[in-house]
């Protein structure tokens, strides 16, 4: 049975990797903002099979908060087998690139809040010399496009950073899992336009589970985007800058 922990857990693409993990009958502690939402996801996640569920709101902004909310997530399970961080929010672009507030809003949702959970988190499975850390990046983050850039650089960023910290984990047991979904159809992305390359989360929720059961370092979700982000990556940049993404 293994003891999870999932950041961010109201997003979409959470409570469907929730829903899997609940059919195998993992004990799971939920955080995120709404703690009424938690709740109905809490009763959501034991019907379906899960051992045992907990829960406790957090603002991944408050950084101060995060060392005494994850000390309370392990002294609940135990120890972390699993830690998936699902949270972030699809900035407006255009407001960000005029205004350096709004744009480091969006680093501190997107960026620092994360590398400061995996700080903690990374030294606590250092000490218990065992575990995974799966985090939902983007395929945003492998090249900068006019459209979303700053959200593309704050998912870069993490996803450099999950690198170093692959390479400093693994010597003490620990794995870790840099997941980018492709297009994604849920309520972050509700006012955009859908096409042929957009997944539905349960499907991107099924890439997850899958990756990291295999123990993966990179999943792109679903498979054919890291063909296609190959691809966008080998355009020089004195076509890629005149292409309107």
């Amino acid at each position: 049975m293994k003891n999870i922990l999932v950041i961010g857990a109201n997003s979409a693409i959470a409570k469907a990797v929730s829903r899997l993990y609940a059919e195998e009958h993992c004990r799971l502690y939920l955080l995120a903002r709404d703690s009424a939402l938690l709740a109905q996801l809490k009763q959501d996640l034991e019907i379906r099979g899960a051992a045992e569920v907990d829960f406790a709101p957090l603002d991944v902004t408050h950084f101060s908060l995060h060392e005494a909310v994850l000390e309370q997530a392990l002294d609940t399970l135990g120890s972390i087998d699993l830690a998936i961080l699902c949270h972030g929010s699809l900035p407006d672009q255009a407001r960000c690139a005029e205004h350096f507030d709004a744009a480091l809003e969006q680093f501190n949702v997107n960026a620092l809040s994360t590398i400061s959970l995996l700080t903690l988190l990374g030294n606590q499975m250092i000490a218990q010399g065992r575990g995974c850390i799966a985090v939902v990046t983007s395929v945003a983050g492998d090249r900068g496009r006019p459209s979303n850039y700053v959200y593309g650089a704050a998912k870069g960023m993490v996803s450099q950073y999950l690198q170093g910290l692959r390479g400093r984990l693994y010597r003490h047991g620990v794995h870790v899992v840099d997941i980018r979904p492709g297009f994604v159809d849920t309520p972050m992305t509700g006012h955009l336009p859908k096409g042929a390359l957009w997944s539905s989360p349960e499907r991107i929720a099924r890439c997850i589970v899958e990756g990291i059961g295999r123990k993966r370092h990179t999943v792109y979700a679903p498979g054919y985007w890291r063909l296609i982000m190959a691809v966008v990556r080998a355009i020089p940049d004195t076509l890629f800058k005149r292409v309107p993404l």
